[in-house]
């Protein structure tokens, strides 16, 4: 009977709390990832379906990953100058839109070019999106909120993988169609559900700064909010290796899409099992061992994909480096959003974003081309290498306490 209450009285704390808004939000961020087809089942498609090489389907998704650093950037002014809804809006519908025509598209040029479009449209919303839950979330309770809403993209990054598995081996197009018509729906929760959540004028507040005080400059020049940008930027190559280099190498290694499906599928599995209740033992922990350790767990777990040659052991592969996106993403996540001032979150939020993006560009160029030259097996003791050099990084960075202020609530509780 304890041991019940205790169930209980822990799943009560997790879920309470919270405002109504976020979970509108939350569930936006729930239905987009059940229909995040495309990105993860692109390379299977141009190479299997289509015939190209693994390093036309590198430059396909490295432009995927172009046109999404354009979006981080301009959405994250947009977000700041025009509000957090109205982008996040203009993104859904734009994302709607290309994906659904890069599903009929059939010519090389056409493709690269609507893949570009697409990643410009689908990362456009991230800066909005994080922002608003900023805006929403009391500081004290944002580490539990991001890993809520982490725990939701991996929620329906589970489901999506493994149904679009099966339905690649009927048809491709069903996955585009299925994932503009999932976005649309997206786009219809946050316009009747969704408030327009930027912080206005109070008591100790000016206006927020309509000409752009806190400029893409100034962003770029803190130092020490980009020097976490960057470490994240090294374990975020790490993690696209995960939707372009490791479908590449299962392929070659003859296995089918529905294998690779039920791997990849592991790390949001894994994440919906785990995400909470490690993140209830890591919420009012120190970031610098937590960071070290993500790291760490990353390039081990991407590094024994050099060993792997059965779906058993590379779903223990993706074991191992989905523990490291456990504990990394929350508290990475948490320490951007105490790391970006109030009028700036918008521009803040977008050049964070915007290393998921470049890495979403430079990996698959990088990952593609290795394969091709020296082997999977090449990449994947890189990788380890690259994992280490991230884990030595915030260990240099973390060493000293980072003194950072709380930034205003600015929540809808």
């Amino acid at each position: 009977m304890s041991t019940t209450a205790t169930a209980t009285r822990a799943v009560r704390n997790t879920f309470s709390g919270l405002p109504a808004a976020f979970w509108w939000l939350w569930a936006s961020t729930l239905i987009n990832r059940l229909g995040a087809f495309v990105s993860t089942f692109l390379a299977l498609y141009l190479t299997v379906q289509k015939g190209y090489s693994a390093s036309y389907a590198g430059l396909v998704a490295a432009l995927y990953g172009l046109g999404g650093a354009a979006g981080n950037l301009v959405a994250g002014v947009l977000t700041d100058r025009l509000g957090r809804r109205p982008t996040l809006l203009a993104s859904q519908m734009a994302t709607a839109g290309t994906v659904a025509v890069l599903g009929f598209a059939s010519r090389p040029t056409t493709i690269a070019a609507l893949a570009a479009l697409a990643g410009m449209a689908t990362s456009a919303s991230r800066p909005a999106v994080q922002a608003m839950m900023t805006d929403l979330v009391p500081e004290r309770r944002r580490v539990r909120a991001f890993a809520l809403n982490y725990w939701a993209i991996n929620l329906g990054f589970a489901l999506s993988a493994s149904a679009a598995g099966l339905i690649a081996r009927y048809s491709y197009l069903w996955l585009f169609l299925g994932e503009a018509l999932l976005t649309a729906l997206c786009a219809v929760v946050a316009y009747f559900r969704l408030p327009e959540t930027r912080p206005g004028p109070g008591p100790a507040r000016p206006e927020p700064d309509p000409a752009g005080a806190t400029s893409l400059w100034t962003v770029l020049r803190d130092v020490r909010f980009m020097t976490v940008v960057g470490l994240n930027l090294l374990l975020v190559m790490l993690y696209q290796q995960g939707l372009v280099a490791l479908p590449l190498a299962m392929g070659r290694a003859g296995f089918d899409s529905t294998d690779f499906g039920v791997v990849i599928a592991a790390n949001g599995v894994l994440i919906v099992a785990l995400q909470i209740p490690v993140t209830r033992f890591i919420e009012h922990r120190s970031p610098g061992p937590l960071l070290v350790l993500s790291a760490l767990l990353t390039g081990v777990g991407f590094g024994l994909c050099a060993l792997a040659d059965s779906v058993p052991f590379y779903v223990l592969t993706v074991c191992v480096w989905t523990l490291g996106e456990i504990v990394n993403s929350p508290t990475q996540m948490s320490l951007v959003a105490r790391l970006s001032p109030v009028e700036g979150r918008g521009r803040y939020q977008g050049v964070y974003t915007l290393s998921w993006s470049v890495a979403a560009f430079a990996a698959p160029l990088l990952g593609g081309s290795v394969i091709d030259r020296f082997g999977a097996p090449a990449l994947w003791l890189g990788s380890l290498a690259v994992g280490v050099l991230a884990a030595l990084g915030y260990a240099h960075v973390m060493r000293r306490p980072w003194e950072t202020a709380p930034s205003p609530d600015c929540a809808r509780t």
